[in-house]
């Protein structure tokens, strides 16, 4: 792993033994989200995890150097990103000296555990994708959260993936899935998959117990977090949605990594716009959860 350069403030909390939340910045560039939207998430996101006592984190690459913890004049870097590194690409990153990377999931889970934060926040992970069996599919992020001893926090997976296979891909990696004050694994812009998760924990300190006892010393946990529900969308019209643009992705030929914006511009469109303020209420939810389970660590560490 490269040399990793923490913020002043990022340094300091860390120095401190105080609560850090790392966050990917894709999420926050126009790859994620459209703008003005991708701003307020992140103003959002920011302010919520600062809102439950700890330090916001954002993950990227600048000018060949692994970030961790951006300064406010440098948000405008992220907002515009046009280019994005996952945990492979990030020393290619570093080699050719990449202007401007923003952080995939397993980029910034590899990050964080390389910088010694110990909870990570995002909208929703990637996961085994439809039909895998034959393409292989299966995002990074999973391997990432077997590899590295951080706490993901997260909207379940991408609702467009195979979710059952997610499920027993995670199981048979050795990450605990928790489900936060709920039983079930959610869709991103839905509260339930229909997937019970194994185990509900209904307060921080139980993620930082859980946290603490894993017996694997490399590989962390899930904590999933269901959008809330003043902000979920229509299931049924959902599924209907999801099925047309997979169709219309095997028909075009997309694959891999270009499925996931193809098909989020397509609920976009079939919701009216609808999926936005969800996506952005979700990222919310889940930044000030990942930042009390920071702080419920902090304090059972100190």
């Amino acid at each position: 792993m490269p040399d990793v350069t923490c913020s002043p403030e990022v340094s300091d909390a860390l120095a401190a033994g105080l609560p850090v939340v790392a966050m990917e910045s894709t999420i926050y560039s126009n790859l994620g989200l459209p703008a003005p939207a991708n701003g307020e998430a992140l103003d959002r996101c920011i302010a919520a995890i600062r809102a439950h006592g700890a330090v916001p984190a954002v993950t990227a690459v600048l000018e060949g150097v692994v970030r961790v913890g951006l300064e406010t004049s440098e948000h405008h870097r992220i907002l515009g990103a046009a280019r994005k590194a996952a945990e492979r690409d990030v020393p290619i990153a570093v080699a050719q000296q990449w202007e401007f990377a923003a952080t995939t999931v397993s980029a910034s889970v590899a990050i964080a555990a390389a910088a010694g934060i110990s909870v990570f926040a995002t909208g929703g992970l990637g996961g085994v994708h439809r039909g895998a069996e034959q393409t292989g599919d299966v995002s990074a992020d999973l391997d990432a959260l077997a590899n590295h001893r951080v706490v993901a926090v997260s909207a379940g997976a991408k609702a467009f993936l195979d979710l059952p296979r997610t499920l027993e891909y995670l199981e048979t990696a050795g990450v605990p899935v928790l489900g936060w004050q709920h039983d079930w694994f959610p869709a991103f812009y839905t509260r339930s998959s229909g997937l019970a998760v194994t185990h509900r924990v209904e307060v921080a300190e139980e993620v930082a117990s859980a946290f603490a006892s894993l017996l694997r010393a490399s590989s962390g946990l899930l904590v999933t977090v269901p959008i809330p529900e003043a902000d979920e969308l229509d299931a049924t019209h959902l599924d209907e949605v999801l099925d047309d643009a997979l169709s219309e992705c095997d028909s075009a030929g997309i694959t891999g990594a270009a499925i996931t914006p193809f098909v989020l511009d397509r609920i976009g469109q079939a919701t009216e716009g609808r999926s936005i303020p969800a996506n952005l209420a979700l990222a919310e939810n889940n930044a000030g959860v990942a930042a009390q389970i920071a702080v419920a660590i902090a304090d059972r560490s100190n």
